[in-house]
């Protein structure tokens, strides 16, 4: 028996009937032979962390853009928190924990410059609409590596509806989809108290009094609720109402006072100007795109060519195309 087989049955062995076997997995776009050692999952693990979509984003937004600070977190280091909190929680519950790590390190691929703030201004410009998560397909089916990474269903799956109405058909992606929401919350807060943004005495003192005072705290409190909630053959991931109405109500105070109109969103508008008029400029001249993109012009036109192009950047990336096509550069003897 090789690795992969002995894995394998180790899962039938071990993983609660509810999981979603790699055995079971309803397989790839383009078919390939299974690997000698790994799992399907463990695989698409691997193919996301070795990409170069994943490399980027360690230099995009998640709050703040552009922080002058080590500790403030980026898109890379708040991927890093929700693989950790749906791995624990897929643990716990004996579901597949390389499924869930997978889509947990894969939900944010597509994500542009300047975080949301990029994606509103893509979506502003961009006439068909873009999703970050619709954006983290294209990247896993076509982008990465001019054919994609060719990840399972499921991984796609969890990916793609890590957020928004749609529910993850597994619920390993359904894990990843709430650790998301658990992650950004709580690290978000930190920041915002680190930048200035928040005092912790500004929280919502009905919501500390049910998730915690402390960030360590409230976290504990959301990951052992969802271990406890969801022990019982559940067909759905969910929080207990108690702590899903206080973790409701602290996100809407993060709205109200980080998200929108706060100092942290400062830089916001000229973060837009940045990623729409890049569109605009390629747009009009695509003969300015690196090669690989212009030659996909034919195919799939020059709206979606630039889109790609530009939700691929990275904030100093985005940055430095500007200043070479808008800002006057010095002359040097």
């Amino acid at each position: 028996m090789d690795i992969r087989l002995r894995s394998e049955e180790l899962e039938r062995q071990i993983l609660s009937p509810r999981a979603c076997l790699s055995s079971a997995s309803r397989g790839r776009l383009a078919a390939e032979d299974e690997c000698s050692v790994r799992t399907a999952f463990q695989r698409d693990r691997d193919r996301i962390i070795h990409s170069k979509s994943y490399r980027r984003l360690k230099h995009k937004t998640q709050v703040f853009i552009i922080p002058e600070g080590d500790h403030y977190r980026t898109r890379l280091t708040h991927t890093l928190e929700v693989a950790q909190i749906a791995r624990t929680v897929a643990r716990a519950l004996r579901l597949n924990e390389d499924l869930a790590e997978a889509v947990a390190l894969g939900h944010d691929l597509g994500h542009t410059p300047f975080g949301h703030a990029g994606e509103k201004a893509l979506n502003a410009v961009f006439k068909p609409g873009f999703k970050h998560n619709e954006q983290s397909i294209r990247v896993v089916e076509l982008l990465e590596g001019g054919r994609g990474l060719n990840l399972t269903w499921e991984v796609r799956d969890g990916i793609l509806n890590h957020t928004g109405p749609l529910r993850p058909s597994t619920l390993e992606g359904q894990i990843v989809k709430i650790a998301d929401r658990v992650a950004y919350i709580n690290h978000d807060i930190d920041d915002a108290i680190r930048g200035g943004i928040l005092r912790a005495d500004q929280l919502p003192a009905e919501c500390l009094a049910v998730l915690g005072k402390e960030h360590r705290d409230r976290i504990n409190t959301m990951v052992l609720d969802l271990i406890h909630t969801n022990l019982a053959d559940t067909a759905e991931i969910k929080m207990s109402p108690a702590i899903q109405a206080a973790t409701d109500k602290l996100r809407n105070f993060m709205f109200d006072n980080v998200y929108i109109g706060s100092e942290a969103k400062r830089e916001e508008t000229k973060a837009c100007h940045v990623v729409q008029h890049l569109y605009k400029h390629f747009m009009k001249h695509d003969e300015l795109l690196p090669p690989e993109y212009h030659r996909r012009i034919a195919d799939e036109g020059a709206d979606r060519v630039v889109c790609d192009y530009i939700a691929g950047m990275t904030d100093n990336f985005a940055i430095r195309i500007y200043q070479r096509y808008f800002l006057p550069l010095p002359w040097i003897l």
